[in-house]
């Protein structure tokens, strides 16, 4: 079977669960409407499909997108093992894998020492988040995973054969099933469905640990002891910005749920080492009591030394002789037990500056120590905040309780507090304060977490463009603090860049200029002060929110700015792209470890200053044209005419709001919402708007050489490759027709002519069509674009009805919503 055949056996067994389920009548009407947009996209006359659309009832017009919907998300379980039995027949080294990675080092000139002490300074965290880009329920996931399971049995006996019949059975319950949420997920149901592919995750890290020591060992001709240099955490449970939903009780529950998860991954793997570790001495089993006194112990939830004591036990089997079963009966255990431990995933918990500000006043108030903490300016709130930093004495009373809106604040500081004493210190991660903007925002939370008797590591979250620029400044004045040095001890100092906000803020270049400088001159200022640091990469699924392939991002960071590492948030559906199978997750694993290895090698150097300089004048002349943009009066009426804006924020896909508190604005819009309107119609803007005028004010000369010879321009330049590409101006079109102006709009007019420009200046650069280096992706694209075209069209039609009359958004509100989601499969980035 190949992956046209899978496709083609899942279409038909599609088609026939809705003949017998919708009747022929329907069927009919699906095939016509697949013909006619086949018909339109070769140039022919879209009359009749109008026509069509426009004479459906509203629930014909939901079952339709229905019907186009599940086709992709079957046609997207057909790539996903098809991308697993690719990795599966490939033979020799795969490009980006710990191998060439190791190869790569030592054609730089590095020792088998030097990669070792590589291996040993570096982390890549890995952080599952909660956004709403993954809109499936589970309960549709888990029929989705039933037939991706039964793919690989297929043979061509057709959709009548025995190995199909399982399929069926599943594609039939999952027309009846409701893909639509009734209610709002709940902060619990986000921390269970991104805790689902912890199995996977879990599969695939012993292999992976496999890989690196035959890769080492090939290269350098030598064993090593090195581990993976990897480990996850996550936001959910934990994530309190903007989400009054993360309460102190939510997190302790996110809590249990990680001990019980680990609880279950621990115990089936000391299980198996169990029923392994057979062997006797003098008639006495050697291994397996120690064993047996571990599951005990990770059953009954104590907390030990669960890594020394397998280390310690590895050593032992060594020592007798016992190699092989060292290293592969015990190492999958130990492997998983050093990643996963008793915590799972570390929690971050974080908070909105101002929230934390409120929190730290209402304490001072209420304590006597200053009556208006707010109103302070920023030397003195500094002034204030190490004065009590040098005192260890909590600021509220003993025992007593804390009024509602500082156990908000302090709650879930207790709650991490608590599953640290019971998992370890891993139980918890960071404590992430967003919109930071000075050096009081970051010495905040060390005052809450007194109050509870905990230690946190802050990590400031720079977001805006004017956060970015101010960055530096800011970590510079708070590494010289010594009360601050004294808690950061030898810790490493990890600080957060947000691609969401500084993209909505500045647009793509600006945005991405800002965090390579950002990331430059902060690196100067830690290693001037003698810190280590991490940098913490808020980054989306769509390119206009710092997506991409990871490997590529990581390749394209600024040299010498990797010291401890990485960590990278892993959102929505993501994770299901990435996780959902062990080869998959062994896969992109192994590709993201391949870029943070050869990234931080490659030592920090002076850049060309004819680029640098030409990147600076290139992303101010790109953000003006993105703000002349933005802040034209006629841009949020046009912005709220062609996106489905409104009906995105009715969609129940997460438990946080769309927007920050306030008055309705495109600056307290959430970025996600921002991106997934723009993916909704195909234009995609936040991905390449304001390039064209970037690249113009380089020249065309310079920009090919800078695409040559710079991976960070290159990384830049490809991904809005991707981004140009997935757009379409046909489909915009359609939803230009929802102006009262029609494309005549003035804002149309000029869209359309900076994406048409746009393009040919980037295929001048690159010296070739759009994505010609990534043909795989560019013929996915194409192949997709017909299926996904009478989705976008039922959903402009839904949109003309919707609004063309009072409560017509209650009326239409179902199928709208099933075209959103159907859209969001065929595209597969949703935010």
């Amino acid at each position: 079977m190949s992956i046209r055949s899978d496709v083609n056996l899942l279409g038909r067994t599609l088609g026939q669960v809705l003949k017998e389920q919708e009747g022929e009548a329907f069927f009919e009407l699906v095939e016509r409407t697949r013909a006619l947009v086949r018909e339109v996209r070769a140039g022919g006359s879209d009359a009749e499909l109008r026509a069509m659309l426009a004479g459906l009832s509203g629930p014909d017009a939901g079952n339709l997108a229905r019907a186009f919907t599940w086709y992709f998300q079957l046609v997207n379980l057909a790539e996903e093992y098809e991308r697993v039995r690719v990795l599966a027949a490939a033979g020799g080294v795969r490009p980006q894998s710990l191998a060439q990675a190791m190869q790569e080092l030592r054609a730089q000139g590095l020792t088998a020492e030097e990669v070792e002490a590589l291996l040993s300074r570096l982390d890549l965290g890995l952080t599952f988040t909660a956004h709403p880009t993954e809109m499936r329920r589970r309960t549709v996931r888990r029929h989705l995973e039933q037939v991706a399971r039964a793919i690989p049995t297929l043979s061509d006996g057709g959709v009548d054969g025995p190995e199909a019949a399982g399929i069926a059975a599943h594609v039939e319950a999952l027309w009846r099933t409701p893909e639509l949420r009734r209610l709002k997920p709940t902060v619990l149901d986000e921390v269970k469905g991104g805790l689902t592919y912890v199995s996977s995750i879990a599969q695939a890290l012993p292999a992976l640990q496999r890989d690196l020591h035959a890769a080492f060992r090939e290269v350098f001709g030598r064993d090593t002891a090195a581990t993976l240099p990897l480990s996850f955490s996550s936001w959910m449970g934990g994530d309190r910005d903007g989400n009054p939903f993360v309460t102190p009780q939510a997190t302790r529950e996110t809590l249990a749920l990680h001990g019980e998860r680990a609880r279950e991954v621990l115990l089936g793997l000391i299980r198996q080492a169990f029923a392994d570790l057979s062997q006797e001495d003098e008639g006495e089993e050697a291994y397996r009591e120690e064993l047996q006194s571990l599951f005990d112990a990770v059953r009954d939830g104590q907390t030990l030394d669960l890594v020394g004591r397998l280390e310690a036990l590895h050593e032992r089997l060594l020592a007798d002789g016992q190699r092989r079963t060292a290293e592969q009966l015990l190492s999958p255990l130990l492997t998983v037990a050093r990643v996963f431990g008793q915590h799972l995933v570390s929690l971050d918990v974080r908070e909105h500056s101002a929230q934390t500000g409120a929190a730290v006043a209402e304490l001072l108030r209420a304590s006597g120590v200053e009556a208006d903490y707010a109103a302070l300016p920023e030397h003195a709130k500094q002034e204030l905040l190490i004065r009590e930093l040098r005192s260890r004495r909590p600021l509220w009373p003993a025992g007593e309780a804390l009024p509602d809106t500082l156990e908000t604040a302090v709650g879930p500081i207790r709650e991490v507090r608590d599953a640290v004493r019971r998992a370890g210190p891993r139980a918890f991660g960071r404590y992430v304060i967003s919109m930071a903007e000075s050096v009081s925002d970051v010495l905040e939370p060390l005052i809450l977490a007194r109050e509870v008797g905990l230690r946190i590591l802050p990590v400031p979250l720079f977001e805006t463009l004017d956060d970015l620029q101010r960055a530096p400044q800011v970590v510079w004045e708070l590494l010289s603090l010594p009360e601050y040095r004294a808690v950061l001890g030898d810790d490493v100092q990890e600080i957060m860049l947000g691609y969401s906000d500084s993209n909505k803020d500045t647009g793509f270049l600006a945005a991405n200029w800002a965090l390579h400088e950002a990331q430059r001159q902060i690196s100067d200022v830690c290693r001037r002060a003698g810190v280590r640091w991490r940098f913490f990469h808020g980054r989306g699924t769509s390119i206009g929110r710092g997506g991409g392939p990871a490997s590529r991002a990581i390749l394209g960071q600024p040299a010498g700015t990797i010291d401890a590492g990485l960590r990278i948030t892993e959102q929505g559906e993501a994770l299901a792209d990435k996780y959902s199978h062990p080869v998959l997750a062994r896969r992109n694993l192994e590709q993201a470890l391949y870029g943070l290895l050869l990234s931080a090698a490659r030592p920090a150097g002076e850049l060309n200053p004819a680029w640098t300089d030409a990147m600076t004048r290139a992303a101010a002349s790109s953000a003006r044209a993105y703000r002349a943009l933005v802040d034209d009066p006629a841009f949020l009426p046009f912005f709220e005419h062609v996106t489905p804006i409104h009906e995105i924020a009715r969609l129940n896909i997460a438990s946080r709001p769309v927007r920050r508190p306030g008055a309705p604005t495109l600056g307290n819009l959430r970025a996600i919402p921002w991106v997934m309107s723009w993916t909704q119609n195909r234009a995609n803007l936040p991905g390449w708007y304001g390039l064209c005028e970037g690249i113009q004010e380089i020249g065309v000369e310079t920009a090919r050489e800078m695409y040559a010879a710079w991976p960070f321009f290159r990384t830049v330049l490809d991904n809005a490759q991707m981004s140009l590409a997935k757009s379409d101006p046909l489909i915009f079109d359609e939803y230009l027709r929802l102006l009262p102006e029609g494309d005549a709009h003035p804002l149309a007019t000029h869209l359309k002519d900076a994406y048409a420009r746009t393009v040919a200046l980037v295929q001048d650069v690159v010296g070739a069509e759009l994505m010609a280096n990534e043909p795989r992706l560019k013929e996915s694209i194409s192949l997709r674009n017909p299926y996904i075209d009478p989705i976008h069209r039922i959903q402009v039609e839904l949109l003309r009805r919707s609004r063309g009359k009072d409560g017509g958004l209650d009326e239409f509100e179902r199928p709208l919503l099933l075209s959103i989601q159907g859209i969001a499969a065929g595209v597969r980035n949703t935010g």
